[in-house]
């Protein structure tokens, strides 16, 4: 009996496609190929072949949402309604992010640019935080700029991402107070105040240091709205999502948009590949451009 068992079901999961585990929806690899193409398309993000499972719990929720029992009638939503196909790519997008990451590049502003910007009497100065997610990073930059700067430049700060949805706690700028262990002593003091009562498990960012920060949805495959040059750019740890050609078209973009001198900041594990020659390397995946 158990034999006949073990057949049966080895014969279930080789109709269904690869060995892959019975799941509640059927899940082939070409509805997988499809959203892999679908999201490249969309969004220009490049969906790794390891993803199946991921992408598979995570669209999961969606078609029980809608009470839908096959992914070809989920797929079908996402092209003819505007709102489901945001959640589609909201559910696919990773974001991991938090206070002060890659401290060096923080440090580096403090030190050199914050200095430069007061001795070179810069009336304005523009950084934009691009896959900015939950807003740690942009209000990471804010405080340090507050601090140091104070009103004698006039900073402003877009913080752009795909997801609407980590861009609505990044309005709300309310974080759990255990994120706090990331935040130098005298930044934290600057930014944050912690709740009280029911409340003491929180931290909320001050209302002065939301002024000089807008947060926007944007794609970054499609036209970008700024109207200013950057002082700086943050674009980091957002490469690793797409191909390597993609990568330099992005990055010749943002060489465009970094006014002469500025800086841009890519994550410890990319590179700058061909566009390096437009760049200066500072070390520490700093790089001025040329």
């Amino acid at each position: 009996m158990g034999g006949v068992l073990t057949l049966s079901l080895l014969k279930s999961l080789n109709k269904s496609g690869s060995g892959r585990a019975p799941r509640e929806f059927p899940f082939s690899e070409a509805d997988f190929d499809f959203i892999k193409q679908y999201m490249l398309e969309q969004t220009g993000i490049c969906l790794a072949d390891r993803k199946f499972s991921m992408v598979y719990g995570r669209l999961a929720r969606r078609l029980r949402r809608h009470d839908l029992y096959t992914f070809s009638d989920y797929l079908k939503l996402i092209e003819s309604d505007e709102q489901e196909k945001v959640a589609f790519v909201n559910a696919l997008t990773t974001n991991k992010t938090q206070f002060f990451r890659e401290k060096h590049h923080f440090d580096y502003i403090a030190r050199e640019l914050a200095p430069q910007w007061l001795t070179r009497c810069h009336q304005h100065v523009r950084v934009w935080s691009a896959g900015c997610s939950t807003g740690e990073e942009a209000y990471s930059i804010a405080v340090v700029l507050s601090s140091l700067l104070g009103d004698k430049v006039d900073f402003k700060i877009t913080a752009t991402d795909l997801d609407t949805q980590v861009l609505e706690t990044a309005k709300e700028g309310i974080y759990d107070i255990d994120a706090a262990r990331n935040i130098p002593i005298q930044w934290l003091k600057k930014g944050f105040n912690r709740g009280t009562g029911s409340k003491s498990e929180l931290m909320r960012v001050k209302p002065e240091l939301k002024e000089n920060i807008t947060f926007e949805q944007l794609n970054l495959m499609s036209e970008w709205p700024h109207k200013h040059k950057m002082d700086v750019i943050f674009f980091r740890n957002v490469m690793i999502y797409f191909n390597r050609s993609i990568q330099q078209q992005l990055l010749k973009r943002l060489c465009g948009q970094l006014r002469p001198g500025g800086i841009l900041f890519i994550g410890h594990s990319e590179s700058m590949g061909e566009m390096a020659e437009h760049f200066e390397n500072l070390g520490q995946t700093a790089y001025r451009k040329r």
